[in-house]
């Protein structure tokens, strides 16, 4: 079977990982420290706050921003199950906006029409590691003073116009799990410019203590913590973030051949009318998380069972307003592209370490499937 995805580590991250373990400090502490600091580094964000997901990097954010119950937070539907579920875990509302037909970004347009007394934050999602629109979209925050808090998820060391994902949006939230661009296992960081925001987000992540961990254990005299409000325990492990750590110096290399391998995959299959191919805006960097591909006249069902017989995995994305969750009866939203796209649409296998070999059955059993 040539899967969906596979990882890219080798020894140099078990021996951190190892050397981590040895060390007896285990929990969020001096290589988490040492994470952050270089991913803000990468990035040119003045913060970054490592996190045990960026699910709950997400849910932090938010929560750092004091929106809550009675609130609405504008999101795509075409998006992982997260993104909305993040918005819930404070109590406050998703609300779904549609998405571009060529990007499958979030489409700001609509987002502008979506906007009531109640919104406070835009969240897009910068979907399978291209960017969404924005520029676009912070002026929309701007000129209706609302938060943008970007799920840039898949999106590590994306890029408009040359400057990374990470400073752009007002917080944006990458993940690092083993789907990822980048990855740690399991976890996620949070970036910003916002010097209190940053504060909130790693004093939440730790129950909301006022001294940290690291702090309290490598200090001379006695300390004592107190807690001024609910926080909660989203903190990344040491051992993870060791990982982390070798991981990110790998970025240049893992986006070039991620690229790469889009760029090949846009050639060999290019000839074949049944399939719409990725479409990169000018000045918007792709870091091809994913590869996806539209089916114009086959049932996605029966082209992935096809593929499957022949040993090649694939996944597809979800349309969240579309699922049992979110789903509202007559009231749920009517989001025609957002549920086009979600019906016809695959993800092909795409990673580091793909063989040319593995790519062209990958194409041969696609061609096949849509002949």
């Amino acid at each position: 079977m040539i899967p969906i995805t596979r990882l890219y580590v080798g020894q140099e991250e078990a021996d951190a990982a190892a050397e981590a373990v040895l060390s007896g400090w285990l929990s969020v502490g001096p290589r988490a420290a040492k994470f952050e600091e270089l991913v803000a580094e990468q990035v040119g964000a003045k913060h970054a706050v490592a996190v045990n997901s960026a699910t709950t990097g997400l849910h932090l954010a938010l929560a750092a921003l004091g929106i809550g119950a009675g609130d609405e937070v504008i999101c795509p539907s075409f998006t992982f199950i997260a993104t909305p579920n993040s918005i819930r875990y404070t109590g406050a509302t998703p609300v779904f906006a549609e998405i571009d037909e060529r990007t499958y970004n979030i489409d700001p347009a609509h987002v502008e029409k979506l906007i009531t007394p109640r919104t406070r934050a835009i969240m897009p999602a910068s979907q399978i590691g291209l960017p969404a629109d924005l520029h676009a979209l912070r002026e929309i925050a701007r000129e209706h003073g609302l938060h943008l808090v970007e799920d840039a998820a898949p999106a590590y060391g994306a890029t408009i116009d040359g400057v990374r994902l990470g400073t752009i949006s007002d917080i944006t939230v990458f993940s690092f799990d083993a789907r990822k661009i980048l990855t740690t296992g399991e976890g996620g960081v949070v970036t910003t410019d916002d010097s209190e925001v940053a504060a909130k987000l790693k004093a939440l992540r730790a129950h909301a203590a006022s001294i940290s961990t690291l702090t309290r254990h490598t200090s001379t005299a006695v300390i004592a913590e107190s807690y001024d409000e609910v926080g909660f325990n989203y903190k990344m492990t040491d051992i993870q973030a060791a990982v982390g750590v070798v991981q990110l110096g790998k970025l240049d290399h893992v986006v070039k051949t991620r690229r790469s391998l889009a760029a090949r995959y846009d050639e060999l299959l290019a000839g074949n009318g049944s399939l719409v191919l990725p479409h990169e805006p000018a000045g918007f960097g792709h870091v091809y998380q994913s590869y996806l591909v539209r089916l114009t006249d086959h049932a996605r069902i029966d082209v992935m069972n096809a593929m499957a017989q022949r040993g090649v995995a694939t996944r597809r994305i979800t349309a969240c307003h579309l699922e049992p969750v979110y789903h509202a009866g007559d009231a749920t939203p009517s989001l025609p592209v957002t549920e086009a796209v979600a019906a016809d649409h695959i993800l092909l296998p795409h990673f580091v370490g793909l063989t040319d070999e593995e790519q062209d059955e990958v194409v041969a059993a696609l061609n096949a499937a849509t002949a």
